[in-house]
């Protein structure tokens, strides 16, 4: 299977867009993250999928929790940032930390608290559940979304049911 045409046809389906980050000590580490999902309600438990060539998720790892920011209109900018190894993720990023001292980046449209709970193998990527631990939200913000290769919103209407 051509993997150009998986990714194409993937892509079909619209995802959300968020940034994970943590604490490495004393300097912030982040990454974008565009596999995120719901896992559980009881215990309260997410799950997000992590390239194995992430050179971010070692060091989010070894922090005793991370957060999960779920990015909004206007923040396609930091995504991209975000999604480049190497270069300074931070430097142009507002952010506050969580109450578990993950940062929560100014503008996202809602933020988890997480606690690693288990890592598998799930081919080039890992399959990474964790537990919340606090969340909040902004109300005012409407959701980035990416699809078909390109960002896009929500539109103001509702479709019919």
């Amino acid at each position: 299977m051509d993997p150009k045409t998986l990714r194409t046809v993937l892509g079909h389906y619209p995802s959300g867009v968020t940034i994970v980050t943590a604490m490495d000590e004393s300097v912030p580490v982040g990454f974008a993250c565009q596999s995120f999902h719901a896992l559980s309600l009881e215990p309260p438990m997410v799950v997000i999928l992590v390239g194995k060539s992430s050179t971010s998720w070692p060091r989010i790892r070894s922090a005793e929790t991370f957060a999960i920011n779920v990015l909004s209109k206007g923040q396609e900018a930091q995504c991209r940032a975000f999604a480049v190894s190497g270069a300074d993720k931070f430097a142009s990023v507002e952010w506050a930390p969580s109450s578990y001292d993950a940062p929560i980046l100014e503008g996202s449209s809602a933020w988890f608290d997480c606690k690693l709970e288990s890592e598998y193998d799930g081919g080039d990527h890992l399959i990474v559940t964790a537990r919340i631990l606090d969340m909040g939200t902004a109300e005012e913000h409407t959701p980035l979304l990416f699809h078909r290769g390109t960002f896009r919103t929500l539109a103001p209407e509702e479709v019919a049911s």
